[in-house]
């Protein structure tokens, strides 16, 4: 059987994803309390949190009767690791064209 593996990018694309990420980001936070600060039903929050769970972005722990979403930080770590390399590729090519663009002008 064949499971699907969700992209962190992907999964930050949705705008009201994002804005849990970003919340949840800020600090630990049960779904409930999430809930309360979105415009969308407490059924989608989870909904939205197990996509970005399976992107491996969140973490979940039961505490008691409630679930607390915290960041992964692995996960993080990996988007973090990506956009460097596309920062890094990008200095490196601005550094060419400087570079390339001094030499035309001697």
């Amino acid at each position: 059987m064949t499971t699907y593996q969700v992209d962190g990018w992907a999964a930050l694309g949705d705008p009201t994803r994002r804005a849990i990420f970003a919340r949840v980001a800020e600090r630990p936070r049960p779904v409930g309390e999430l809930a309360r600060d979105l415009p969308v039903s407490r059924p989608a929050v989870s909904q939205h949190l197990r996509f970005l769970k399976d992107a491996g972005l969140v973490i979940v722990e039961p505490t008691g009767n409630r679930r607390i979403y915290r960041v992964d930080p692995e996960g993080l770590a990996v988007l973090r690791a990506q956009l460097d390399q596309f920062w890094n590729k990008a200095l490196a090519n601005f550094k060419a064209i400087v570079e390339q663009s001094m030499e035309e002008d001697e």
